[in-house]
């Protein structure tokens, strides 16, 4: 199959590529941004640029659980990835900062129920846990790093010069982890079910057919962080909890090691979910007080309709595609 003949299926995976990294992708940077510590397009370019590193190198690791989820074909592809993007824009233009994992496999379990697919239950139960587990585990992360970093500083006294450089580094060496990761791990989303049911023969530069698709995704995914990403930073950034300069080092740190664990046990997760999980944990070491439980209430509510959201756009857009 060459790349001619299939471009016009893969345009709604790199819509939702685009909306990944404007949704997602701000949750990188989101804090640090909010917070005034690095500029926005600066944090903008370098996540970028590691998106792309991290989707290539990494990214197919995650593609057999998503393409593996339910029996669909070639045909349904398209409208999977669009009903999942069109979700993933929308919460997007609500400055909700919404999974996009669970926007594709709602989309694709919305497709499979309707044609009555065999979907795999073993798979479904490993991606449910890991979206239990990741804001669980980052906040976990969250708050032992920064307890631990909170009490080496209050014991050695190392300066105000000291503690603005390791700030500054800190952010910049944090966000290419964050960015990394979140390549590695949410490419899976934008084009896993394209790798696992197009193959595609003749690939210049010797790149083989994973290879190939996690580069495209990743590429997708840094044109949304680019053009859009901004919209959602404040919501993470500032409405969870007053965020510290060393609060959002700790809480990128805490989100990108999560994310990448879940890479290698090959479940695409929500950078989202991790970030909103690690700057709870971070908040929470000053006391429960001072987290905006409210907020983090209404993000959940984004989350908990994403799924639903998705599956219905998908199946609308399977019907309409039926009729030209």
């Amino acid at each position: 199959m060459s790349f001619l003949n299939i471009l016009p299926k893969i345009l709604p995976g790199t819509f939702l590529g685009w909306g990944l990294g404007a949704n997602d992708a701000s949750n990188i940077f989101g804090t640090a941004v909010a917070n005034n510590i690095i500029k926005f397009y600066h944090a903008a370019i370098l996540a970028s640029i590691f998106v792309i590193v991290g989707s290539f190198l990494e990214g197919p690791k995650t593609f057999d659980t998503v393409g593996g989820l339910a029996a669909i074909t070639k045909g349904d592809l398209a409208a999977i990835t669009l009903g999942a993007a069109v979700s993933v824009a929308f919460f997007t233009y609500l400055k909700l900062p919404i999974s996009t994992s669970q926007a594709l496999v709602g989309s694709i379990l919305g497709i499979g129920i309707i044609k009555g697919s065999d979907i795999d239950l073993k798979i479904l139960l490993k991606i449910v846990l890991c979206w239990i587990t990741t804001p669980l585990g980052a906040f976990i992360i969250g708050f032992i790093l920064y307890a631990f970093i909170k009490w080496i500083f209050s014991k050695f006294n190392y300066g105000v010069l000291f503690y603005s450089i390791f700030i500054k580094v800190g952010i910049l060496l944090a966000g290419i982890m964050g960015s990394y990761s979140l390549g590695a791990n949410n490419v899976g989303n934008v084009t896993g079910i394209y790798a696992v049911h197009m193959k595609i023969a003749n690939l210049p530069f010797g790149l083989s057919s994973d290879r190939f698709w996690a580069l495209l995704g990743g590429i997708s995914i840094a044109i949304g962080i680019m053009t859009y990403s901004k919209r959602v930073m404040e919501t993470v950034g500032k409405k969870i909890t007053n965020m510290l300069p060393m609060m959002a080092l700790i809480s990128v740190v805490a989100q990108s090691i999560t994310v990448y664990i879940y890479t290698n046990v090959g479940v695409p997760v929500s950078t989202s979910q991790a970030i909103v999980g690690a700057v709870a944990g971070v908040g929470a070491v000053h006391g429960f007080s001072s987290v905006n439980f409210k907020s983090i209430g209404r993000i959940a509510i984004g989350w908990l309709m994403t799924p639903i959201a998705a599956g219905a756009v998908a199946i609308g857009t399977y019907f309409l595609f039926k009729l030209f």
